[in-house]
């Protein structure tokens, strides 16, 4: 006796359907993969081998020159703990976060935010031009800037003598900290002008009416309205301004980390250890450090901002 197993016609159906599914989705996939393919081998190359190679540097005595350039040695975390123990780079590492705070968490986030405040009452010309000349120092290629600089600070003729009347003072040597600082600020305010502007003009209207008419005086409306609807803007401005200003090397341009180290910030340290001192293994290991820091200041944010999205 022989059985019959009968199909539905139902099922036969819907099993070619899921078939046929199956096939465009795994289609899809490759072809997915396929326009995926060349951002990730970007990625690779310009990102992932750099890291790769910067910790493998990190662990030999790797030089530009001598024996060592051409037979490096894996010298394990020696670079890590030299680092550690050299005053030098605790004095960078102090100067970095003197500069930071000064220029990029002071300086520019506040002359930012005062800006973008004050442009919200302009109009016409006299916001165009507030506007283009915070941009115009932002978009200024950083050598060009560094050379108007000089020429402004110039202890033979420079224009900032001339203007204050004081011949023969030399900024740059005199007070080399102050002079980065501030050439800093200039250059990265425009950033935080535009992103406060945004988030100036998305406050909502009403909050303000409202605020004026129960008879709130202007620093009352920017602490009880203003302030609590850019507190996101404040954080986000606040990390990327740090982590520019972190790892920014422009002011090599200005004082090239003199005199005496007295401006040698992190980032300056690394090139002078790694490229006019030869010592790139070494300057490998500082990089990696100065990497570590920067993850821990950018988790700092995200655990702030999302404590704040938590209330």
């Amino acid at each position: 006796m022989t059985n019959t197993t009968t199909t539905a016609p139902g099922s036969v159906k819907a099993a070619r359907r899921r078939r046929r599914a199956d096939d465009v989705a795994g289609l899809g996939k490759g072809k997915a993969a396929i326009f995926v393919a060349p951002a990730l081998i970007l990625i690779g190359m310009f990102l992932i081998f750099p890291a790769i190679w910067t910790i493998y540097l990190g662990m030999t005595d790797y030089r530009l020159t001598g024996v060592q350039a051409a037979d490096p040695q894996f010298v394990g975390l020696d670079n890590f703990r030299f680092a550690l123990s050299d005053p030098a780079f605790w004095n960078s590492l102090k100067l970095t976060f003197i500069f930071v705070l000064l220029s990029g968490v002071i300086g520019q986030s506040f002359l930012g935010f005062g800006l973008a405040w004050a442009i919200q009452g302009l109009r016409g010309f006299w916001k165009g031009l507030v506007e283009g000349l915070a941009l115009a120092a932002w978009v200024i290629p950083s050598s060009v800037v560094a050379f108007l600089w000089i020429a402004l600070l110039d202890r033979r003729g420079g224009t900032l003598n001339l203007i204050l009347n004081t011949p023969g003072h030399a900024w740059l040597i005199n007070n080399p900290m102050t002079v980065i600082v501030i050439f800093n600020i200039w250059i990265g305010t425009a950033f935080s002008m535009q992103l406060f502007s945004s988030a100036l003009a998305a406050v909502p209207p009403s909050q303000l009416e409202s605020a004026r008419m129960a008879g709130a005086s202007g620093w009352q409306q920017l602490r009880d309205v203003i302030l609590p609807n850019i507190k996101g803007h404040i954080l986000t401005n606040t990390l990327l301004i740090t982590l520019w200003t972190f790892n920014t090397f422009t002011p090599y341009l200005l004082t090239a980390g003199g005199p005496n180290g007295a401006t040698s910030i992190l980032s300056v340290y690394i090139y002078r250890t790694a490229i006019p001192g030869g010592q790139l293994g070494l300057g490998a290991a500082i990089s990696l450090i100065m990497l570590l820091i920067n993850l821990v200041i950018a988790l700092a944010y995200l655990r702030i901002a999302r404590g704040r999205k938590g209330k």
